[in-house]
């Protein structure tokens, strides 16, 4: 798949420049907002739109 709809830690500890576990807790956190809205997740990764909308404020078109 080119373009993939989700972030693993790598990426996301390459746009922060943060460390892999750094962002394991972000995923973490972020997928059990999702999952308390009734969202289903995968493990060690988070969907793109949801990190953007959350982190830098975007939203999807």
């Amino acid at each position: 798949m080119k373009n993939p709809i989700y972030y693993n830690a790598v990426d996301i500890a390459e746009m922060l420049n943060v460390s892999k576990a750094t962002a394991y807790s972000i995923i973490r956190k972020l997928n059990e907002e999702l999952n308390s809205k009734g969202y289903i997740t995968l493990q060690g990764k988070v969907a793109k739109v949801y990190f953007d909308e959350k982190w830098y404020g975007l939203t999807a078109n």
